[in-house]
């Protein structure tokens, strides 16, 4: 099976990368198009939710975790 993986981008999204199903609460699965990264928001602003559109850059969202 392949790989999942999610990478957290400095001051910006997750990134996830592989073959994923993104559901809602409900089970709906959105529809991702065939593609194999996307960009999950964590800034809470983006109009795209659950997806990023960019929105971090204008509102001078911080995270920069690393794993310990």
């Amino acid at each position: 099976m392949p790989e999942v993986t999610i990478r957290i981008k400095d001051n910006g999204p997750f990134l996830v990368t592989g073959p994923v199903r993104l559901l809602d609460d409900d089970g709906n699965a959105y529809d991702l198009q065939g593609k194999e990264t996307i960009a999950l928001c964590r800034c809470g602003v983006s109009k795209a939710r659950p997806f990023c559109d960019g929105a971090h850059k204008e509102c001078n969202f911080q995270s920069a975790e690393r794993a310990q």
